[in-house]
């Protein structure tokens, strides 16, 4: 049986948060890279664009530095294969530039994928498994502390890529991600005061939002749920270089979030 797609990485038990990190891989598998038509010198461009990043080791230091340890789930594979934070249906807005579940353009709007290949083997193949993976993690800490909270480790650029549709708005060192139902205005207020010392904090903007099961979505006030988008030079060169001094603070801010997102 082939390796999963997704880790989970267990903290303690008596931990609700799970820190998810859905696009710090570039892992491609060989019959999914098949169907890309990039050659190999612009695939590695768009990953060095469209991946966040150092976000699997920011999110792991974080682990180590926080007083209880949170669990952990992360995505092994490139969202360039199925974007686990996506609707799969045409709910997802970011149908509009090619990047719903399944991508077909790239983040500067070239084509990714031919239209005539299809997403639903990718669709069933990686991102329905993934989601059950997320959902059971989920109920696992609903199980054993009553509640859950889904922190979003995420990154994005300094500048506006085409691809993104609400890029005329602030782009904050930090981004919160929020939703009306799952994100309690005490998780915001701890992450606020968290990522303090790393700069301005806004939310909503440049992205919005944040990643709750679709089996909980809406319905389950006991998932709280805050989206983390990281301004990529505060931490690393961009696009796609290496981490710098920055990692180390936002490490120590995050493990600060994850302390007050679980007493």
């Amino acid at each position: 049986m082939s390796q999963p797609s997704y880790a989970l990485l267990p903290g303690a038990d008596e931990s609700p948060v799970i820190l998810h990190v859905p696009h710090s891989a570039r892992t491609i598998p060989a019959a999914v890279r098949a169907d890309i038509v990039l050659d190999d010198t612009a695939l590695e461009r768009e990953l060095d664009h469209i991946t966040d990043a150092h976000t699997a080791e920011l999110a792991e230091a974080a682990a180590g530095l926080a007083g209880v340890t949170p669990w952990r789930f992360v995505n092994r594979l490139s969202r360039l294969v199925v974007d686990p934070e996506r609707f799969p249906d045409e709910r997802e807005e970011m149908l509009a530039v090619g990047m719903g579940a399944v991508y077909t353009r790239t983040t500067h709007r070239d084509v990714l994928r031919d239209a005539s290949c299809a997403a639903e083997p990718l669709v069933e193949r990686y991102f329905r498994p993934y989601a059950r993976a997320m959902a059971r993690a989920v109920a696992g800490r609903l199980a054993a502390t009553g509640r859950a909270v889904v922190i979003d480790v995420h990154s994005y650029p300094s500048r506006a890529l085409p691809y993104e549709l609400h890029a005329a708005g602030p782009r904050p060192p930090v981004c919160l991600g929020t939703d009306a139902f799952h994100t309690p205005a005490e998780l915001t207020a701890a992450a606020r005061a968290a990522f303090a010392e790393c700069g301005e904090t806004g939310l909503d903007s440049p992205f919005g939002g944040t990643y709750v099961p679709l089996e909980f979505y809406g319905t389950d006030a006991r998932v709280g749920a805050l989206m983390v988008e990281i301004r990529r030079d505060l931490y690393m060169t961009e696009p796609g270089g290496p981490a710098g001094a920055g990692l180390e603070r936002l490490a120590a801010a995050l493990a600060a979030l994850v302390d007050a997102a679980g007493r």
